[in-house]
C-alpha cells in the first residue's frame, strides 16, 4: 500500500512497523471497513490480527469485497454479543493485546469491557482520545474525552487527562501541554467547567495529576492561538500551543472534533485508555487512513504498556 507524503500519522505508522505486530482481537468484523482496516493493518504489519464472529459472514464480507483473509484465524462466534464477549476474553487469556471494535455498536463492545467479573477493568475511568491531523495545525492534535464520558466530575476528568498524558508519553511525544477548554478563560462560578478546570489545574501543581503542563480554563481560540492568546493577555507554556484539548463534556468534545473533521479537513484516529489494553474504536465514516493511524497508535501504546510492566517485573 502506497502511502502520500509524510504527515503525522505516516510517522506514527511507519514507527508501528518497527514493532513485532501486535496481536488484536477484532470483535465482528463483518462489514467492508472493519475487515478490511484489520487486513490493511496485518499487510503493513501493524497488527495480528484475530477476527471474532460469525465465520460465514466474515468470509462472505471477504469474498464481495475481494479482501485477502490469507490465514487470518478467525474464531468462530454465533453473533455480535457473542463476539464482543469472546474478544474480550481473548484479550483477558492473553492472547490478545488490543482490541478492535468491528460492525457492532460501540454501547455493546464497552458494554463487555467494563464487565466487572469477566471485563477489562483497570484502576482508571476508561476515556476515548481522537488523535487529530489537522492540516492547518502544526502538531498532532489530541481531544479527549469526546466517546465515552457523557457528563464526567471532577474526578473523571483527572483520569481522562491521566490517560492521555501517558498515551503522549508513549507515543514519543513527550511532556504534553494539556488544556483544559471552557467557553471563557476565566473562573466564572456561573460556568461550572471553569471552576473545575481550576481544580484540575491546583491538583497537577500538588502533584495529583503528574506529567504534563496543565492550564485551564482556556477557551479554543486562546488554547490554539498564539495570536488570540497574546491579545488576551494570557502568558502560559500552553496558551496558544496546546497539544491537548481536554472538553467540558462529550457534546462539546465530539462537535469539536466533527468540526475539524468535516470543515477543517482533519483526519480522526480514537482509541480508548484506561483498560487493560488500548482499544481502537473506528467509525464507518473514518477514512482508510484515519483506521490505520488508530491501528499504529494502539499498536505503539501496547508495544510501550508492555516494556513498561516487564521493566516493573524485573
Amino acid at each position: 500500500m502506497s502511502l502520500p507524503p509524510s504527515t503525522h500519522y505516516d510517522k506514527l505508522i511507519a514507527r508501528a512497523q518497527t514493532l513485532a505486530p501486535t496481536p488484536c482481537a477484532i470483535a465482528h468484523p463483518c462489514d467492508e471497513p472493519s475487515l478490511s482496516a484489520a487486513l490493511e493493518a496485518r499487510d503493513l504489519g501493524l497488527l495480528h490480527p484475530i477476527l471474532v464472529g460469525p465465520e460465514h459472514k466474515i468470509r462472505d464480507t471477504a469474498a464481495q469485497y475481494r479482501l485477502h483473509l490469507g490465514d487470518a484465524r478467525i474464531v468462530d462466534a454465533p453473533h455480535s454479543h457473542a463476539a464482543a464477549e469472546c474478544a474480550v476474553a481473548l484479550v483477558r487469556g492473553g492472547e490478545a493485546a488490543l482490541l478492535m471494535k468491528g460492525s457492532l455498536h460501540t454501547d455493546e463492545l464497552m458494554h463487555e469491557v467494563v464487565a466487572r467479573a469477566t471485563g477489562l477493568r483497570s484502576g482508571r475511568r476508561i476515556s476515548h482520545v481522537f488523535i487529530m491531523e489537522v492540516p492547518t495545525y502544526p502538531e498532532p492534535l489530541f481531544i479527549t474525552d469526546a466517546a465515552i464520558n457523557i457528563f464526567p466530575d471532577l474526578e473523571t476528568k483527572a483520569d481522562i487527562i491521566r490517560n492521555v498524558i501517558d498515551l503522549h508519553h508513549g507515543l514519543g511525544l513527550g511532556e504534553p501541554r494539556v488544556a483544559i477548554l471552557s467557553a471563557v478563560e476565566q473562573v466564572t462560578p456561573n460556568i461550572p467547567s471553569t471552576i473545575e478546570a481550576a481544580a484540575l489545574c491546583k491538583m497537577a501543581d500538588r502533584g495529583q495529576i503528574v506529567g504534563g503542563v496543565l492550564d485551564g480554563p482556556l477557551a479554543l481560540d486562546n488554547a490554539i492561538s498564539p495570536d488570540a492568546a497574546r491579545i488576551k493577555g494570557i502568558r502560559s507554556l500552553v496558551a496558544g500551543v496546546a497539544q491537548v484539548l481536554v472538553v467540558p463534556d462529550l457534546e462539546a468534545g465530539n462537535m469539536l472534533a466533527k468540526n475539524l473533521t468535516f470543515l477543517a479537513n482533519a483526519e480522526a484516529a480514537g482509541i480508548v485508555l484506561g483498560a487493560r489494553v488500548p482499544i481502537i474504536l473506528t467509525s464507518r465514516a473514518d477514512s482508510p487512513r484515519s483506521r490505520l493511524a488508530s491501528c499504529a497508535v494502539a499498536a505503539i501504546y501496547a508495544n510501550h504498556l508492555a516494556t513498561q510492566q516487564a521493566r516493573a517485573l524485573a
